[in-house]
């Protein structure tokens, strides 16, 4: 009987064992594996993009944006340009009311205009003149590079204001 008892002993330690031997490796798997998924995606600090906007009343606000959004979204986030006033973030139905002026130190950071970002400002941009710093908000995507780039934002249009 005693021998019968310290198997049954033996066995059910055995199992315990076993069961927290099995509970300690699925855990350790569970938070390795949580640490790599957690590793291999960026984190939305990563992805910040810190930008300067000229208002305009001339004053130099601070703008965060995410790298790969685009400047209109980023200005549209911080109040500086009204969304309802810019709804497409298309080319084809641009109608040029994110237009924006690029400080000269950054033209060369950017991306040359499309044939179509070229045609949409030529037609409806407020100068009506193509200006070398003129960009359209919906057009530029944000990037590590631009980071302090600074931007000036036009008056909104007698019929944009309330």
């Amino acid at each position: 009987m005693a021998m019968t008892a310290r198997l049954s002993l033996q066995r059910l330690s055995t199992r315990i064992n076993s069961k927290s031997l099995i509970t300690r490796s699925s855990t350790t798997a569970t938070a390795s594996s949580v640490s790599a998924s957690s590793s291999s995606s960026k984190k939305v600090s990563d992805r910040i993009v810190n930008l300067f906007a000229i208002d305009p009343d001339g004053n130099k606000r601070p703008v965060l944006g995410l790298s790969g959004h685009t400047l209109l979204k980023a200005l549209t986030n911080c109040g500086l340009i009204e969304p309802a006033s810019h709804r497409h973030e298309e080319i084809d139905a641009c109608s040029a009311e994110c237009e924006v002026s690029i400080a000269e130190e950054w033209l060369e950071k950017l991306p040359p205009r499309s044939y179509d970002e070229e045609y949409v400002l030529k037609r409806n941009s407020r100068a009506r003149v193509l200006n070398k710093h003129s960009r359209l908000g919906c057009q530029v995507v944000l990037t590590h590079d631009l980071q302090g780039m600074v931007v000036a934002v036009p008056e909104p249009k007698p019929w944009d204001t309330n």
